[in-house]
């Protein structure tokens, strides 16, 4: 009962009688016999939408680390092309990086007969790399940016108080300078998840059949345009506010480990 009480405020029973109310609406009045036609497809479409969220996060988080490692305290060399690199992923749009990977690489890889005849070929081929690659980089791009702060963020009285102790450098960075960072960084990292969810349909443009993707097809073969839009629109939410939960009971776990 305790942790139904903050669901039964006036306000939030109200939104959800409305919203109870529209779903039936939305069931009796709209037409929805073209879901069976197509569950395959959006069911392989979900699956290709979460994947490439889950795999360009992961390793733009990977590529972020050193980013904003190398723009907090790295040496001009390497904070510079940091820098650049991410002033320049910022500063363009994801449309204009998935096209000119996919167009622009795509069309200049066949023409080294050493890439055409090598065993990546096969895959070289295909739209999905390009759009893993354009999605990492973007999101690598804007979360590089997050970590140069979240590791500036991170008092230097504990990091020297390690090194007094005589603790390597590398030890410092995963057992000190890392958790902090990350922590700090957390919230943010949570809407750039919830952002790099809403870029995903975009690589539809490159022939990568996503959920949307599977929507796009439903309202050019059937003509039908509200429905798999309306559909579409309630799976990115729930998507949405199950990453919005993991991150905010991910966030309430690491203060007690770091204690």
């Amino acid at each position: 009962m305790t942790a139904l009480r903050p669901l039964l405020v006036p306000h939030r029973i109200v939104m959800m009688l409305v919203a109870l109310g529209i779903v039936a609406w939305c069931a009796v009045s709209m037409r929805w016999d073209w879901i069976p036609r197509y569950s395959g497809l959006a069911l392989e479409g979900l699956w290709r939408t979460i994947w490439l969220l889950v795999v360009s996060s992961v390793l733009g988080m990977l590529l972020a680390i050193p980013l904003g490692l190398a723009q907090a305290v790295g040496p001009w060399y390497l904070s510079a092309p940091a820098k650049a690199f991410c002033t320049i992923i910022r500063g363009t749009p994801l449309l204009l990086q998935i096209w000119l990977l996919y167009y622009g690489l795509g069309s200049l890889f066949p023409q080294f007969p050493a890439i055409r005849n090598s065993e990546l070929w096969p895959y070289l081929r295909q739209a999905w790399p390009y759009a893993v690659l354009a999605l990492t980089l973007s999101f690598a791009g804007y979360e590089g940016e997050v970590m140069r702060g979240a590791f500036s963020g991170v008092a230097r009285g504990q990091i020297e108080a390690a090194r007094a102790f005589g603790m390597p450098r590398r030890t410092i960075f995963r057992r000190i300078w890392l958790p902090q960072a990350i922590r700090n960084a957390l919230p943010t990292l949570a809407g750039e998840t919830i952002l790099q969810l809403k870029a995903t349909p975009l690589v539809a443009t490159i022939t990568v059949i996503d959920i949307y993707a599977v929507a796009s097809r439903v309202r050019q073969d059937t003509f039908i345009v509200y429905e798999p839009l309306l559909l579409l629109a309630v799976i990115y939410m729930v998507i949405a506010g199950a990453i919005a939960l993991a991150f905010k009971r991910f966030e309430l776990r690491i203060p007690a480990r770091a204690r």
